[in-house]
Parts: C-alpha cells; sequence; structure tokens
C-alpha cells in the first residue's frame, strides 16, 4: 500500500478572506492538487469561518463528486452538533475528530479520551451510521490508539508536529520518530488505520514512510503551501509524492 497525499487548504482561504474577492479560489487550487496526484482535500470549517467557509465546504463536495471520482474529501473539526450536521448534509468521505478549543489556531495535540468517551461514542455513532469512515487525532503515545478503538473509530490520525518541529535537530527527531512509529504499530495492532499529520514536509516524511510503511494517509497544510509559493501546485504535489515514494 502506497502512503496517499491529502492536502488541506485551510491556507489557501486564510489568504482569500483578507481580501472581499473570490480568489485565489478553494476549488481552483484542490482541483490543481487532485489533477496533479492528490489522494484528497482535507479542510477545517471552523465555527468562525476564519479561513475555510461552509460554501467551501459544499463546492468542494461537489466539486469531487463530479469531477473526481475515487478522491476523497475530509472533514476535519470538533465534533459539536453544528459540525455533526454539517457532516451528514456534506457526506464527506472522511471525518477526523480534532480537541480544538474554537481559539486554537491549529489542532496541537489529540484526545483526552477518558474525558471525552461520551462525546466521542455518540459523535462517532452519528458519524457512522451516515456510513462515513471517523479518524481520530491522537498524540504519538502508544497508549492511545487502543482507545480510540475503544470508542469505536475507523482510523486515527496520528500528531506528528513534536517530529515535525525537530527539522534542526536529528537526534530529538529521531526520538521524536520513534514516538510516532510506536503509536502506529499499536494502532496497527488494534485494528484500526493509521494517518499523520502536522508539520510534514519533503525533507521529513522519507523517514516516517519508511519507519511506517503502512500509513494510509498524510495530511499536510502549512508544508505545502509554503513550498507551493516557491514550486506551484502541481510541482509541490510531485515534491511530496517522491518523499513519499508514490512516484
Amino acid at each position: 500500500m502506497k502512503t496517499r497525499l491529502s492536502v488541506n487548504v485551510n491556507a489557501v482561504a486564510v489568504l482569500r478572506n483578507r481580501r472581499d474577492l473570490p480568489w485565489p479560489s478553494v476549488t481552483g487550487l484542490a482541483r490543481i492538487a487532485m489533477e496533479s496526484g492528490a489522494k484528497g482535500i482535507t479542510v477545517h470549517p471552523r465555527p468562525d469561518e476564519r479561513h475555510i467557509r461552509r460554501k467551501d465546504v459544499w463546492d468542494l463536495a461537489d466539486m469531487i463528486r463530479s469531477d473526481f471520482s475515487g478522491k476523497e474529501l475530509c472533514l476535519e473539526g470538533y465534533p459539536d452538533n453544528r459540525f455533526l450536521a454539517l457532516c451528514e448534509e456534506a457526506r464527506p468521505d472522511q471525518v477526523l475528530f480534532v480537541p480544538d478549543d474554537p481559539s486554537q489556531q491549529t489542532s496541537d495535540h489529540g484526545w483526552d479520551f477518558e474525558a471525552n468517551d461520551d462525546l466521542l461514542r455518540k459523535s462517532i455513532s452519528v458519524i457512522k451510521n451516515s456510513g462515513i469512515k471517523v479518524s481520530l487525532f491522537v498524540d504519538p503515545d502508544p497508549a492511545q490508539p487502543a482507545k480510540a478503538a475503544a470508542v469505536g473509530a475507523d482510523r486515527i490520525e496520528i500528531y506528528t508536529g513534536p517530529y515535525g518541529g525537530c527539522h534542526s535537530d536529528a537526534a530529538q527527531a529521531e526520538q521524536r520518530l520513534a514516538e510516532v512509529v510506536a503509536a502506529a504499530n499499536a494502532a496497527k495492532e488494534a485494528g484500526l488505520d493509521v494517518n499523520a499529520g502536522h508539520d510534514l514536509t519533503p525533507d521529513n516524511l522519507p523517514a516516517l514512510i519508511k519507519a511506517v510503511p503502512f500509513i494510509r494517509e498524510v495530511s499536510i497544510g502549512h508544508g505545502f503551501i509554503a513550498d507551493a509559493l516557491i514550486y506551484g501546485f502541481e510541482e509541490t504535489v510531485h515534491r511530496f509524492q517522491r518523499a513519499m515514494g508514490e512516484l
């Protein structure tokens, strides 16, 4: 199984929202990414719509259904009633539940399963009843995947921020990578699919994929958009695919 790339286009929406204009186009750049080989698109429609708006979700869902058979839309968010209703209406291929406070700039920690057991069980049941796969954001800790499986998740996404943050410290990066590997192996043992995301780049992806070749998907936003400013969307997809061994 080859690890596939899902491009997070939240940052495209951030740039667009600086002006009352329709560009840069979230759907237009998502289209280029998928035409260039990306497996799909990830977006996080936050309550304040500070980047992705509800309309973007509908536009992306319609585009993928009509023009990109086999590609996937992943909606990321905190499982409140508003988000659950949006997922039921838009019917993405995958939903990623993250434990975000609305004021957070980005997802930066995994779930506390003990404190959120009831919330997660009920929310996962709602989404799975709609025929949608559910992933849970977890810290790189081998104790967490079994807890995700226990509440009903199909997949986990391992938070790779600590690993990605060691870009200038090889010894620390090796230690952080070992934590990700341990969590991934625990997820495999628990019967869960494994995704990964946060601060992944063409420089740190090869070691990750080599160590965990069964990662199903990496969701990449900040590093992707940073490279796209230099190389463009199409070539950036190819850069990440090469780093992942997909090309």
